[in-house]
């Protein structure tokens, strides 16, 4: 599984520390983790948490990655950004209870946690033990047993839902502010990994029309 990080400007300083503890989970279990950046708050092009759901979308539709980990200062903003797009499940995560659940009952493809809030001591554990939980199993799996068989036929449900209620992503991206769009896609992690990984030519055409 490819796993994207993306931080946005408020929180861009922890970067590092979010970016080493999940390479260290995701890599011990057979995944592979693209790290699309804010690196410092110092970067060159700076991500807001609404463009965070702007990147995650393009990179989820596009297959380029299947799971996306992100956040902002208490993980609401980002949530409710990737999640006014559609291909984009996300669920806000706190701790390790949170990881399993969301993974085993809604089978979303993104995250987004706090960063800021409670974020003091024993945040590098914290990070830990959530992507351990979050990548313990597939996803989809049912929590507790006894309601696994209504879970997966809700989730089915709500996938259908969501293709019925949002509209072709290209036209979104084409529609939204020009400016706002082009500095999701234009930061140094972008052009270093979405090229070489998208999977869908439709909306790689798009991205390089966005681009030109």
């Amino acid at each position: 599984m490819k796993i994207a990080l993306i931080n946005e400007n408020s929180q861009a300083a922890k970067n590092s520390q979010i970016g080493k503890a999940l390479k260290e989970v995701a890599t011990q279990k057979g995944h592979e983790v693209f790290n699309y950046g804010m690196y410092s708050a110092e970067d060159e092009e700076q991500l807001t948490y609404v463009q965070i759901g702007i990147l995650a979308a393009v990179l989820l539709n596009s297959k380029a990655v299947d799971f996306v980990v992100t956040g902002c200062g208490t993980g609401e903003g980002a949530m409710l950004a990737c999640n006014s797009f559609p291909g984009v499940i996300c669920g806000h995560v706190v701790d390790a209870s949170d990881a399993f659940m969301f993974t085993q009952i809604n089978d979303g493809n993104a995250i987004a946690m706090p960063f800021a809030k409670g974020y003091g001591w024993g945040a590098e554990l914290n990070l830990k033990y959530v992507f351990e939980r979050l990548f313990e199993k597939e996803g989809g799996g049912g929590y507790p047993p006894e309601r696994v068989v209504p879970e997966q036929r809700n989730k089915k449900i709500l996938d259908e839902v969501k293709k019925h209620s949002y509209r072709d992503l290209c036209d979104i991206l084409k529609e939204l502010d020009k400016d706002l769009v082009k500095g999701a896609l234009s930061t140094k992690g972008f052009k270093d990994f979405f090229y070489a990984n998208c999977k869908d030519e439709k909306i790689l055409n798009c991205v390089k029309e966005i681009l030109a």
